[in-house]
């Protein structure tokens, strides 16, 4: 059973396991500087801080990303569920985040991709991931790809601009 099917059947039967999972990782991931615990299924996570969209408060969440230029991708997937995760509304209210990815920290900005966006970044993303083309099968939502990339203005991030042409961006390059 992939972690994916067990954390939405834990979801629904055991509520507050999936929380302890997802508490348990970052904290191990924070202390670790990313060495420990830094994948789910193989595929390499990061760890979002946050703004509460109704709370303010902060949070942290240990998510899987592509590397996209010089920032991440974010997917909403939930693992195909049919509601968006509750991340998905914190970004949408409050766009600026920290990711830590294995010992780099970046301030970036979360922008929801627009369709047109969408199409192109998508096959980046299963590429990455390949469940997440499943995901998009299991359900009726389009799931959501943030686009995050550096904050303009901020010294401690490089001169992306997020307003450039579309068009204009590729995946990173190793």
């Amino acid at each position: 059973m992939k972690t994916s099917h067990l954390l939405i059947w834990l979801s629904k039967n055991a509520p507050w396991v999936p929380g302890l999972i997802v508490k348990t990782q970052r904290v191990v991931y924070d202390l670790s500087g990313g060495r420990l615990m830094n994948t789910i299924e193989g595929s390499p996570i990061c760890v979002v801080t946050m703004k509460g969209a109704r709370s303010g408060k902060i949070f942290k969440w240990p998510l899987m990303y592509v590397a996209y230029e010089d920032g991440v991708l974010l997917v909403a997937s939930r693992g195909g569920a049919d509601t968006n995760p509750s991340w998905y509304f914190n970004l949408r209210a409050n766009p600026e985040i920290d990711v830590h990815v294995r010992g780099r920290r970046m301030k970036l900005i979360a922008q929801m991709a627009s369709p047109e966006e969408k199409k192109r970044i998508w096959p980046l993303c299963v590429e990455a991931y390949p469940s997440y083309g499943d995901y998009q099968s299991w359900t009726t939502r389009d799931i959501p790809v943030f686009v995050c990339l550096p904050r303009v203005g901020d010294p401690a991030s490089s001169t992306a601009d997020r307003s450039r042409n579309a068009d204009s961006r590729g995946p990173a390059r190793a």
